[in-house]
């Protein structure tokens, strides 16, 4: 029989474990945070009916559709993304969901696009929506996601760009286009702005003067609006200028009043105005956008494109419904982002899920082995069992080596006899005797999960450094800051939720040079990690003071 050459498809790609374990951490930090902003889950099918997805999109996405015909004659296509299959859905189930509607969905979609780099034609997107209130708190809701997902992944450096496409039919009267088809092809060119460049997006738009009204100088007032943001203008200036430019335009300025109204709830949500930019240039490619837009990019990688993108779709679920239901919308591109965070070196690597590997000594302290790894499995502590009893050590400890394992456990015939185990560090090749009964202490001591978005192992004796305070889950609880000599210089607590940040301002410039360490622990009652932090307080009496 001939060999058959293993290959995939182009544009697709295979996830190997040290890639698909941080991936798999960040979907679930991303779940996460959609479920503390109180999303409920929905799943639909890969494969719609083709009139289902057709005609709500736009002619640019549509040629990117896995159409096709199947076994039963039936004319199908490959969902494209995930909010239409949701607007079949609330309209098919419409006396069955509560309004407002807030889900989240995490699954793959197909482009038939080229690939390039960051580009796939199968992807991950992970949507959050909320549908049936045309309140502009939604909009900022999706904003507010936006920037905990980031956090929650410790992604740095971006920046969330978001306009209001309203603002584009306030120009439409201004420049004088008659034609909505003709001002839908110039929103798609601008679109396009970050791809190709003011010369490209040019280009594109020469072609349409003539069309439906649009002229030279129309071309011209265009690029004239999308230079208005420009500098380092604060939000609202750049606000207002985009409203002095639209004046007179009803639409125009109800969309400059929307971009005022989203960002001061944003804010107000805790969105800083730091990442938030308000950009003329954000269109979205996709037809069914009516009001606010926004791209999320990373300042690090120009031209990569955005990694979360959405908006405002009022119009969408009325095809399906029958009557118009308001709705708006963000999206994670996961694959997108890990791509990103690879080459920039942010995707931590990991080739095992687990902490510890046990060693099997010789098949006579097989129950010994067996014994060390229940412990630990019943303690929480990811640990895989070596599976051949009659691998030499040395064997078993390169495989530990090869997988990255962080501890191995040995517990050979000395070591039962003496009721103890041997650990070794794997990074240092430091091993110690511990007894038995101390073994998932002194593991969850040795071990620090070395994803920074993850706080497996241990909760003390961290270093003091920025990356590893954001490794910290956004809990409550009490935490001590140390000295190198392991005195405890200050104790303090916070509130559910905030305590990466109440380590994180726990010091002044001073005092920072002082602290080495770190001790964190949550506590569910904000009121016991009061009363606690007052306590250590007062019996410990720290050198900085009460926090």
């Amino acid at each position: 029989m001939a060999r058959i050459e293993p290959r995939i498809l182009k544009g697709f790609r295979d996830y190997l474990p040290e890639v698909m374990i941080p991936r798999t951490r960040l979907l679930r930090r991303i779940v996460e945070v959609f479920e503390r902003y109180g999303f409920d889950p929905l799943d639909t099918p890969s494969l719609e009916y083709a009139e289902i997805l057709l005609g709500k999109a736009g002619p640019e996405a549509e040629k990117l559709f896995y159409r096709f015909e199947d076994q039963g004659g039936r004319d199908v296509a490959l969902r494209y993304e995930l909010t239409i299959s949701l607007a079949r859905v609330v309209a098919q189930y419409r006396n069955d969901l509560s309004r407002p509607f807030k889900r989240y969905q995490m699954g793959p979609v197909w482009r038939a696009e080229s690939p390039a780099r960051g580009r796939f034609r199968e992807f991950w997107q992970c949507d959050v929506d909320i549908v049936g209130t045309d309140s502009l708190l939604a909009d900022a809701e999706c904003i507010a996601v936006d920037y905990s997902v980031m956090r929650a992944l410790n992604v740095p450096n971006y920046v969330i760009r978001f306009n209001n496409r309203k603002l584009f039919r306030g120009l439409q009267a201004r420049i004088g286009v008659s034609d909505n088809a003709v001002m839908d092809a110039v929103m798609r060119g601008i679109d396009k702005f970050d791809k190709v460049g003011e010369a490209g997006v040019r280009a594109e738009l020469t072609g349409q003067v003539g069309n439906g009204g649009f002229t030279a100088a129309g071309l011209e007032l265009v690029f004239e609006f999308l230079k208005l943001a420009e500098g380092n203008l604060a939000t609202a200036a750049r606000i207002e200028k985009l409203a002095s430019f639209l004046k007179g335009s009803e639409l125009g300025e109800r969309g400059c009043a929307e971009l005022r109204e989203v960002y001061d709830n944003a804010t107000a949500l805790g969105v800083p105005d730091e990442v938030l930019r308000v950009d003329p240039t954000i269109v979205r490619g996709l037809d069914y956008y009516t009001g606010t837009v926004f791209e999320t990019f990373l300042l690090d990688l120009p031209g990569f494109g955005s990694v979360m993108s959405g908006g405002r779709y009022d119009g969408l679920i009325g095809l399906f419904a029958g009557e118009e239901i308001p709705a708006v919308g963000i999206s994670v591109g996961i694959d997108r982002l890990i791509s990103a965070l690879e080459e920039l070196k942010l995707l931590p690597k990991a080739r095992s899920t687990a902490a510890v590997l046990v060693t099997v000594f010789a098949p006579e302290t097989q129950g010994y082995s067996l014994k060390a790894t229940s412990a630990l499995r019943k303690a929480g502590v990811p640990t895989e069992l070596y599976l051949d009893t009659k691998a030499k050590l040395g064997k078993q400890l390169k495989y530990a080596g090869k997988r990255g394992f962080p501890l191995v456990v040995i517990a050979g015939p000395e070591e039962e006899k003496e009721g103890v185990v041997s650990l070794r560090n794997m990074a240092t090749g430091e091993q110690s005797r511990i007894p038995f009964s101390q073994l998932v202490q002194a593991v969850q001591d040795n071990y620090v999960d070395p994803d920074p978005g993850v706080a497996t192992g241990r909760s003390w004796d961290w270093e003091f450094r920025a990356d590893m305070i954001d490794r910290v889950p956004p809990v409550g609880g009490v935490y001590l800051l140390r000295n190198g000599n392991h005195e405890v210089l200050k104790c303090g607590w916070a509130t559910f939720g905030n305590l990466p940040d109440a380590i994180r301002e726990s010091v002044s410039g001073e005092q920072r040079a002082e602290v080495k360490a770190f001790d964190w622990y949550e506590v569910r009652d904000d009121r016991l990690s009061q009363m606690l932090a007052d306590f250590m307080n007062e019996k410990l009496n720290p050198k900085f003071g009460k926090a």
